[in-house]
């Protein structure tokens, strides 16, 4: 079975992890062998969590520099952050709704433009596809389903293989029944906004 790596980058709090269970689960239910791992980097403070998940055949979850088939980013600087792990065969998802860090916060530092962020990903990649991942989830009804908007527009590249009703299922797995209904809304959205990305 031919192997399929996936990094998602996020900063703390947006849903990293439920994302990457998501995709596990959704691997499991199709069929195709998975491996993951994560890393958090001061999540509580607004730090860096990155998951890496490798589809197929693979004896190792580890993603090497430039090894990445798909980079999936929950805020846009920390997607430009992540890009050497993308070659010019990566297929980039980002959010570009932007996370400022405490030090752009007290002025002490400043936010990329978002536009040249897609600029620089674009001249790198074989693709990317920008949407406004918190504009969706605030229209699905929480900002919380950042993360579940994400993973519709992963899906609906066609990136990873999996049929769309293998991922809803696992979305129903994973999410607690009161908020089941906005999450399938947001995976609705995000799976919609990346057709016409």
């Amino acid at each position: 079975m031919e192997t399929t790596r996936l990094i998602i980058v996020a900063v703390g709090g947006q849903g990293n992890l439920l994302a990457s269970k998501v995709l596990g689960d959704a691997a499991l239910l199709a069929g195709v062998p998975v491996r993951m791992s994560e890393i958090h980097g001061m999540a509580q403070r607004g730090g860096v969590v990155e998951s890496a998940i490798v589809f197929g055949d693979a004896q190792s979850s580890i993603i090497s520099d430039g090894e990445a088939d798909i980079l999936v980013g929950f805020e846009p600087a920390e997607t430009l952050r992540a890009i050497k792990r993308c070659s010019k065969d990566t297929r980039v998802i980002t959010n570009t709704a932007p996370v400022p860090p405490f030090t752009v916060s007290v002025g002490m530092g400043t936010y990329p433009d978002v536009e040249q962020i897609k600029k620089l990903i674009t001249a790198k990649t074989a693709g990317l596809v920008a949407i406004d991942a918190m504009s969706l989830a605030k229209e699905a009804g929480s900002p919380m389903s950042v993360n579940i908007v994400l993973v519709g527009a992963l899906v609906q590249t066609g990136a990873l293989g999996f049929d769309r009703k293998v991922v809803e299922e696992a979305v129903k797995r994973r999410v607690k029944p009161a908020f089941l209904d906005v999450n399938l809304k947001a995976f609705d959205l995000g799976f919609t906004a990346a057709a016409n990305a």
